[in-house]
């Protein structure tokens, strides 16, 4: 793919390991010019020194994204270093296990600041920059298989399901513009995965950054031309795109709704309509009891 970000400009956050490292390596062996974005700066300019002295162009920002005023500086030190600003890839995040009662709030305080409020604040800066030069671009969010709910990591599956309803949301305000938005789900070998026995055992050692890489590089050139607001999943070998919340038939209707009725529909109707739930898919209680073989005589 040699070329296929020639003379743009892309941000990378989280840019200092990990796959944020990958994806800003391969920007710039694409011909693109990068701002490698870590809130360790000397991370981000070890993989920035990196980039130079294979030959491309990139520039270090150790800037927080959760800091609305310091999102806003990594976007204009693209602009000004490079002239332009391309693309975005929205990668910085934290993420911890916990169950719900063991939670910290504080914790959850500052996921959220990252995974969530870093996303809008840099995002809203390269989207007032793309806007405004006229010339569109990509913005690739990166969201999670989690979004869809996993046990012991309640705020950052919430985190992430934000990330894909702001990933649907710009891509519809945007569309006209030019600037395509999408995300991807990746799972591969990093730090995160590293903190739990779980995601260790479901994603081994070969399944390493950069091979999610590619996925980016694509949705940030132009060959994703009207590909916009979708979820892509890619855990190393599986790429798929993932389904998007949407209304359920069937559609009951009546002037006013009372506890009696609402209880009513889930006895007669919607009990046989409820949905798995969570990434493994868990059959609600409910439905358990009916659908549970172990228990029935032969």
């Amino acid at each position: 793919m040699d070329g296929l970000m020639q003379d743009k400009a892309v941000v990378v956050t989280g840019a200092g390991r990990g796959l944020g490292e990958a994806f800003a390596v391969h920007v710039a062996r694409a011909g693109g010019a990068v701002v490698c974005n870590d809130v360790d700066a000397d991370l981000a300019e070890q993989t920035a020194a990196t980039i130079r002295r294979h030959g491309g162009r990139a520039v270090a920002s150790g800037d927080s994204v959760a800091d609305p005023a310091q999102a806003q500086a990594i976007v204009d030190r693209c602009v000004r270093e490079f002239g332009r600003i391309d693309g975005l890839v929205n990668n910085a995040g934290l993420n911890y296990e916990a169950l719900p009662w063991e939670d910290d709030a504080e914790q959850a305080r500052q996921l959220i600041e990252v995974n969530v409020l870093g996303v809008l604040y840099t995002g809203l800066a390269a989207i007032r920059a793309m806007v405004g030069a006229g010339t569109g671009g990509s913005i690739v969010n990166i969201s999670s298989g989690a979004s869809l709910g996993q046990r012991k990591l309640g705020a950052y599956s919430a985190s992430k399901g934000a990330v894909a309803s702001l990933t649907y949301s710009w891509a519809l305000d945007l569309e006209e513009s030019g600037v395509r938005v999408n995300a991807v789900c990746p799972l591969a070998h990093t730090r995160m995965v590293w903190k739990s026995e779980r995601a260790l055992r479901a994603c081994p050692p070969d399944r390493t950054p950069a091979r999610i890489a590619p996925v980016v590089l694509f949705l940030l050139g132009a060959g994703s031309h009207g590909i916009t607001g979708q979820l892509i999943r890619c855990n190393g070998p599986q790429l798929h795109v993932m389904g998007q919340p949407y209304l359920k038939q069937p559609i009951l209707e009546r002037p006013t709704w009372d506890t009696e009725t609402v209880q009513k529909a889930f006895d007669e109707v919607f009990s046989a309509h409820l949905e798995n739930y969570g990434l493994e898919k868990r059959v609600p209680p409910r439905l358990r009891k009916l659908t549970d073989t172990s228990s029935r005589i032969a």
